[in-house]
């Protein structure tokens, strides 16, 4: 077989075996560690990272990180609370405050 033509299929293999990796976290506070879940997720197919931020005022109160399907950016107010939910498409790019 060509040379090329294995090198250019052991690339497009590599390419397709990773996958994107999500920081997870279910409950995190505005001035701690996280508390519960810490950890990694693959995100599987139409999969993204997503990390979900709550305000009340303008004080990060608690973060949520995981990977999600169909993710959508979004930002909404309820009782005094804001609530900023992100996604991104990069390793580890949900952890962040």
């Amino acid at each position: 077989m060509n040379k090329h033509f294995l090198l250019l299929f052991a690339f497009c293999c590599l390419i397709v075996v990773t996958s994107l990796q999500c920081i997870t976290c279910q409950l995190r506070m505005w001035k701690d560690r996280c508390r519960r879940g810490f950890g990694v997720c693959t995100a599987q197919k139409d999969e993204s990272c997503m990390l979900l931020k709550i305000y009340e005022g303008n004080i990060l109160q608690i973060s949520y990180m995981m990977c999600q399907k169909f993710c959508e950016d979004i930002t909404f107010d309820i009782r005094n609370r804001t609530y900023i939910h992100e996604c991104c498409n990069y390793d580890n790019c949900n952890f962040k405050l």
